[in-house]
């Protein structure tokens, strides 16, 4: 009982992982992967790619898929140094010290988007006829 319990609910707390997850999967290669064109099904696009932004029929009357993909990429980098000195003397009934130190610290920031667009061509039979994708880098 209590290891069903917890399967389910280990099971419950993956889904939305693999969801978000599957966000992540549009790329030039996973579309040249996934996508053959007289082969892959409406069904095997969404279990790849998940659902499109947008659903439109082209002039033809084909069904048309766009997915439209956006990161930001931040990277930070922080690097620096320290260096301190403590010096001490005493002896008898005196005694004194003294201390010095400096430093030096730099940080870099570099934030940079990439775009990812797949339009993807259905024909009557629910199968891709065309697919193409673009990105870009900016």
């Amino acid at each position: 009982m209590i290891r069903t319990l917890i399967a389910a609910l280990a099971l419950s707390a993956a889904t939305p992982l693999a969801a978000a997850d599957q966000a992540n999967t549009l790329t030039h290669g996973m579309a040249q992967m996934h996508l053959r064109v007289g082969t892959t099904t409406q069904m095997e696009v969404l279990e790849a790619f998940g659902g499109p932004n947008v659903t439109t029929l082209d002039g033809d009357g084909h069904e048309v898929w766009v997915y439209d993909r956006f990161a930001t990429v931040s990277a930070n980098k922080d690097s620096g140094f320290s260096i301190g000195m403590l010096v001490g003397a005493g002896g008898g009934d005196v005694a004194g010290g003294g201390g010095l130190g400096f430093g030096s610290s730099k940080s870099k920031s570099r934030t940079s988007t990439r775009s990812m667009t797949l339009i993807i061509k259905f024909g009557p039979d629910k199968r891709v006829v065309d697919f193409k994708s673009r990105s870009s880098s900016f």
